[in-house]
């Protein structure tokens, strides 16, 4: 075996690369759903797979509030930073009028 790299680019991806680690020559893949858009700070993408984690049913962003709104649990998850905080000790219990609002 020679210590030449290989001459067709495509089997220097191939190749081990340093020490023999398994290197992947190239940029690292691109990630699925990179970029997805906003809604009011609020990634959709994140928003579509969150759920409320007491009753398992989907949340309603509320933009006047900054919160996820589980109906069903009657509970409101407040947002940091545009970071759901998804702990029922740090929800926020719903009255009447809300639940009828929603």
């Amino acid at each position: 075996m020679t210590d030449q790299p290989p001459q067709n680019p495509e089997d220097r991806l191939k190749s081990p690369g340093p020490a023999g680690h398994g290197h992947r020559a190239g940029p690292p893949p691109a990630r699925a759903k990179q970029g997805k858009a906003k809604k009011d700070g609020i990634d959709i993408g994140m928003l579509e797979m969150l759920v409320c984690p007491l009753t398992r049913t989907a949340l309603r962003y509320d933009p006047e509030k900054d919160e996820l709104v589980s109906t069903a649990a009657r509970i409101a998850f407040p947002i940091h930073d545009g970071v759901p905080v998804m702990l029922a000790s740090e929800a926020r219990q719903l009255d009447d009028d809300e639940i009828a609002r929603g």
